[in-house]
């Protein structure tokens, strides 16, 4: 069979740091109903209740999450709890369209954005602030100035970074551990049985720079929980925003297509044969992976939530893990292949047996 199974309060070491969070994540972009498909204050209030009653202790948010509505629930939920929990939240998203400075990730953006979340918050101090978005146009260095004084001044505990290159976030690592300054800890990466492709090099960038992996959106926005079918291949009305529904969400990223499909009908038969739900084992593959530390689990009902949490309990046969390994394969592509070809492993030591690095 697989891995032992685990706790909420299993808890494990973020990247290369002493902070200690539970191995799945609650996230909440579902606290809020502003885009349609949300939870409501008084589920959300069931979803966090629920969560930390159990253990957990990393909670997930950002500032543009439901318009601001995620973090102010947020923040009032967690009073009289907040010193044992471990809250990130993110900038880069403008909260205040026609305003040039008002998103995006140079040093007004981020020091506004982090002023607005502590007082949505109702705390004096940020977790784990993580950059949320790669903007393509504010350099490195100023990021890593601001981020760096941010902590600096005791608002924010750890830094992180979201959806950017991985060869910017090595670079960015690099510059901070020879500046001394404050290191990321912490990659959010969607990464799921669909989109395997931070395998290439996110995820091994991530292992080697000290950060630990937050898989977001594990089972690829409901699909590989079995939600959906073949009639639902259609392209949402708005691709552009995330108003509507979760469906229109899924199909907006491109993720609900025919190979998608496929993938969930494998998870869906093997989670019928041992008696699971689909999103458990969806769930418990990620957690399969050394470089993930925690992956992020969201919910608009409480139901939702529990039976995710119970992933943390699922046990395959090698076998059952080989088929949701082959059905979701994909090409690590130029250069891994070629360095890991028999051919070029032979040319490089001569004969002699190596282990080959995970990289």
């Amino acid at each position: 069979m697989g891995h032992s199974p685990l706790q909420l309060d299993s808890y494990r070491l973020l990247g290369r740091s002493g902070l200690r969070v539970s191995p799945l994540a609650l996230g909440t972009m579902t606290f809020g109903g502003e885009w349609g498909w949300g939870a409501e204050e008084d589920e959300a209030r069931r979803i966090f209740d629920a969560y930390v009653d159990r253990g957990g202790n990393f909670v997930d948010t950002a500032n543009a999450y439901t318009n601001g509505s995620s973090e102010r629930l947020l923040g009032q939920f967690a009073q009289g709890k907040r010193d044992r929990l471990v809250i990130s939240t993110k900038f880069t998203m403008s909260m205040h369209p026609g305003d040039p400075n008002a998103g995006g990730n140079h040093r007004k953006s981020m020091m506004r954005s982090v002023t607005e979340s502590l007082q949505r918050l109702r705390t004096d101090y940020i977790d784990l602030l993580y950059l949320h978005m790669w903007d393509g146009t504010t350099p490195v260095e100023e990021v890593l100035r601001g981020m760096d004084d941010l902590v600096r001044q005791g608002k924010v505990l750890y830094l992180g970074v979201s959806d950017i290159p991985a060869w910017q976030v090595s670079r960015m690592q690099a510059i901070a551990d020879l500046r001394g300054s404050a290191s990321i800890i912490a990659l959010q990466s969607e990464y799921n049985l669909i989109e395997r492709t931070p395998e290439r090099d996110l995820i091994p960038m991530a292992r080697e720079m000290g950060m630990g992996v937050v898989p977001w959106s594990p089972l690829a926005n409901g699909i590989l929980a079995g939600k959906y079918k073949r009639d639902d291949l259609q392209p949402p009305v708005d691709p552009a925003s995330v108003v509507g529904t979760r469906k229109s969400v899924a199909a907006g990223y491109g993720s609900l297509n025919e190979r998608a499909l496929d993938i969930a009908d494998v998870v869906v038969a093997i989670a019928t044969e041992c008696g699971y739900s689909a999103a458990q084992v969806a769930l418990a593959w990620t957690l399969r992976n050394p470089g993930v530390a925690s992956t992020l689990v969201g919910a608009r009902r409480l139901v939702q939530l529990e039976d995710n949490l119970d992933a943390l309990a699922v046990e395959l046969s090698d076998a059952q893990w080989a088929r949701l390994a082959d059905a979701s394969a994909i090409a690590l592509g130029f250069p891994h292949e070629m360095l890991r070809s028999q051919m070029i492993r032979h040319a490089i030591t001569g004969g002699t047996q190596l282990p080959v690095r995970a990289w």
